[in-house]
């Protein structure tokens, strides 16, 4: 259930790179849910971003993940992994 920030507003969403995260390394959520100590629904809503977790479980996570929190959290929605990881050259080759 999402939960009323100050002045009884929505708090803003939480995105998460927790399902990439999880492609990457070939675990699926029952062993992340294991391996931090949570139930494997818990996981999937993390990655929907239906539940933010605590700092206590944000920490776990990253120190699965072997990442700093902010890599796996944000407030603001992460860039696309291929604008990430594709910049074209701002040299030109008609140059």
């Amino acid at each position: 259930m999402a939960r009323k920030g100050a002045g009884g507003s929505d708090p803003p969403k939480l995105h998460n790179r927790l399902a990439v995260l999880r492609a990457e390394r070939g675990i699926n959520r029952r062993e992340l849910a294991e391996a931090v100590g949570i139930n494997p629904q818990t996981v999937g809503f993390l990655e929907r971003g239906d539940y933010g977790p605590s700092v206590e479980l944000a920490l776990r996570l990253a120190g699965f993940f072997n990442l700093p929190v902010e890599a796996i959290f944000s407030l603001t929605p992460f860039p696309a992994m291929s604008a990430q990881l594709y910049t074209p050259s701002t040299t030109g080759e008609n140059s």
